[in-house]
C-alpha cells in the first residue's frame, strides 16, 4: 500500500515502483474513474495506429495521389 498527499492543485505523485510496473511514463494518459466512492486510475495503452497517423500529417493523401495517377493514365 502506498499513501500519497494531494497538492494544492489536486495533483498526486504516483510512486515510482507503480509507474514502472504499469509502464507509466511522461505523457501517458490516465483515465480517472469514480467507482463506488473510490477513485480508480487506469493507464491508457498507447495506440500505435494513432501514433503512426501523426507521422503522415500535412502531406498529400495517398488516395488523392492514387486517383490523380489513375486519371493521368486514363488520359493516355
Amino acid at each position: 500500500m502506498n499513501i500519497v498527499k494531494v497538492a494544492v492543485k489536486g495533483q498526486i505523485v504516483i510512486p515510482a515502483q507503480l509507474r514502472r510496473k504499469c509502464h507509466i511514463t511522461k505523457g501517458t494518459r490516465i483515465m480517472v474513474i469514480e467507482r463506488d466512492g473510490e477513485i480508480v486510475l487506469k493507464p491508457l495503452l498507447s495506440n500505435p495506429v494513432e501514433e503512426a497517423r501523426g507521422m503522415f500529417k500535412g502531406g498529400e493523401s495517398a488516395l488523392k495521389a492514387l486517383l490523380m495517377d489513375r486519371a493521368e493514365e486514363a488520359k493516355r
